[in-house]
């Protein structure tokens, strides 16, 4: 036979237990060169700039 509690887990023990599970959105900041949204210390999807330089180079398919 396995292991089994001896007294059933109470609703605020569980949360406690269970409390940093919780999700969070990521910081998203506005890039100084493009203005899109980008999150915090990437580099722009848009324009390939990160911190003032160009360190992704971007090709537009239109």
């Amino acid at each position: 036979m396995g292991a089994v509690p001896k007294r059933k887990v109470s609703r605020h023990r569980r949360g406690n237990r269970r409390q940093h599970l919780a999700l969070t959105a990521p910081v998203l900041v506005t890039c100084q060169r493009c203005g899109a949204l980008v999150r915090n210390h990437y580099p722009c999807k848009q324009c390939g700039d990160y911190r003032g330089r160009q360190v992704i180079k971007v090709t537009r398919a239109e």
